[in-house]
C-alpha cells in the first residue's frame, strides 16, 4: 500500500516537471519587433535573440553591426545587407521560434565573393564568425536567401512567405533579366585604382548561369600578372558573387582580363570592378607599363620626414 502511494506522490511532484522540461515552446522566449536601423528594409519585421553571433539583446547585435556601415556604402554585393540582417537579426517565424532560420551558404559566399578583395585591398580579411562553411547549403536544411522570398502584395501587413532554397533551378525570375553593367574601359588611373590581383589572356570556353549564381569557363593563353593564387596555363574557372556576369564575357572570344582572387578558396574573381577588353597587343603592353608603375615606391610626402632629412644634411655640412 505504501509503495502504490509513493509512487502517487512522484508522479504528482515530478512528472509535471519533465513536462515542463518537454514542452520548451511553451516558455522559450518569443519573436520581438526588429529594431536594428540598418535590417528595417529588410522583407521580415520579426526576430528573435540570441541571434546567430550570440548577441543576447538587439542592442548589443547594432553596436556589432554598425561595423559594417563604410563596406556596405562600397555596394560590393547586393547580398551583403541581406546576409548580415539574416545573422544579426534572423528572421523568427510560428514555425522556427526554437531556433532562427540561417542565412543559405549561397548567400554568404555571394556577399564574400564581392566584398573581400575590398577587405582585402584595406588589409583586413572576411570576419571568421561569418564563415559560409557552417552554413546549410539549398538542399540540406532550411534557410533562406533573397531569391527564396516570395513578396506580398503592397499594402498588407502580412509576412512574406519563406521557402527554402533550391538547387533545383526554381529561383523565380532570372537575375540576368535585370542585369545592367557599368561600362568601364581600360586606363591607367583605372589600373592603378583598382589594384588587380591578376591580369590574364583567355579565350572564353562557357559563361553559365546557374540559380543566381554566373560563371565563365576560360582558357588561359597568357599571365601578364598573377599574385597569391596560381593560374595555370590551362582552362580555369572565374567566379561572380551573382547572377551577373559584370563585365560580360562572349564565348569564343579572346579578352584581356583584370580582377580579384579569392586567396582562401584559390580561385580567381570577376566581381564588380573587374574589367575585360577585347584582347589587344597594345593594350597587354600598357598593363606592363601600369603594372611597373604600381610597383614602383612612392615618394614620401610627409613633411615631418622631408624636415628631419634636410636637418641631418645641415648637420653634416657643418660638421
Amino acid at each position: 500500500m505504501s509503495t502504490t502511494r509513493n509512487k502517487d506522490t512522484f508522479q504528482l511532484l515530478v512528472i509535471p516537471w519533465l513536462v515542463l522540461l518537454l514542452l520548451p515552446s511553451a516558455f522559450c522566449a518569443s519573436c520581438e519587433p526588429v529594431r536594428i536601423p540598418m535590417c528595417k528594409s529588410m522583407p521580415w519585421n520579426m526576430t528573435k535573440m540570441p541571434n546567430h553571433l550570440h548577441h543576447s539583446t538587439q542592442a548589443n547585435a547594432i553596436l556589432a553591426i554598425e561595423q559594417f556601415e563604410g563596406l556596405l556604402t562600397t555596394e560590393c554585393s547586393q547580398d551583403l545587407l541581406f546576409f548580415l540582417c539574416a545573422m544579426y537579426a534572423p528572421i523568427c517565424t510560428i514555425d522556427f521560434q526554437h531556433e532562427p532560420i540561417k542565412p543559405c551558404k549561397s548567400v554568404c559566399e555571394r556577399a564574400r565573393a564581392g566584398c573581400e578583395p575590398i577587405l582585402i585591398k584595406y588589409r583586413h580579411t572576411w570576419p571568421e564568425s561569418l564563415a559560409c562553411e557552417e552554413l546549410p547549403l539549398y538542399d540540406r536544411g532550411v534557410c533562406i536567401s533573397p531569391e527564396a522570398i516570395i513578396t506580398v502584395e503592397q499594402g498588407t501587413d502580412s509576412m512574406p512567405d519563406f521557402s527554402m532554397d533550391s538547387n533545383k533551378g526554381n529561383c523565380g525570375s532570372t537575375a540576368g533579366e535585370h542585369c545592367k553593367c557599368k561600362p568601364m574601359k581600360a586606363s591607367q588611373k583605372t589600373y592603378l585604382k583598382n589594384n588587380y590581383n591578376y591580369v590574364i589572356r583567355a579565350k572564353v570556353k562557357e559563361v553559365k548561369v546557374k540559380c543566381h549564381d554566373a560563371t565563365a569557363i576560360v582558357e588561359v593563353k597568357e599571365i601578364l600578372k598573377s599574385s597569391l593564387v596560381n593560374i595555370p596555363k590551362d582552362t580555369v574557372t572565374l567566379y561572380t558573387n551573382s547572377g551577373c556576369l559584370c563585365p560580360q564575357l562572349v564565348a569564343n572570344e579572346e579578352y584581356i582580363i583584370m580582377g580579384y582572387e579569392d586567396k582562401e578558396r584559390t580561385r580567381l574573381l570577376l566581381v564588380e570592378g573587374s574589367l575585360a577588353e577585347k584582347w589587344r597587343d597594345r593594350l597587354a603592353k600598357k598593363v606592363k607599363r601600369w603594372d611597373q608603375k604600381l610597383r614602383r615606391p612612392r615618394k614620401s610626402k610627409d613633411p615631418v620626414a622631408s624636415n628631419t632629412n634636410k636637418n641631418s644634411n645641415s648637420r653634416q655640412a657643418h660638421s
